[in-house]
């Protein structure tokens, strides 16, 4: 039988271009994302930017919630700041409750 295993590449760093394909987006809404302080990209020039992993997997959040749910910028940068928050309370707690 075939292994189940599979060569799964991490991406770890993305360009402006390269993260628009990866979220099937135009470069104008992730310009919009930083705008609204969704993402924090490495460089000056949006020429130069680059998007690390976690604000690859942001920008990825973003889109589906933009797609399907059709939330704007602003309101995408609430919705991932309180996320966020909860899932920093759940850490806490978890580390409270252990033993």
């Amino acid at each position: 039988m075939k292994s189940a295993e599979q060569d799964i590449e991490i991406v770890e760093v993305l360009t402006l271009s390269e993260l628009c394909r990866f979220c099937q987006t135009d470069d104008a809404w992730i310009v919009e994302l930083v705008q609204n302080g969704v993402l924090e990209p490495q460089g000056h020039a949006i020429e130069e930017w680059t998007f690390h992993a976690v604000h690859i997997a942001r920008a990825k959040k973003a889109r589906r919630l933009n797609r399907d749910l059709g939330v704007n910028a602003a309101g995408v940068a609430v919705i991932l700041d309180l996320l966020d928050e909860r899932d920093a309370l759940r850490r806490k707690l978890a580390w409270l409750d252990a033993p």
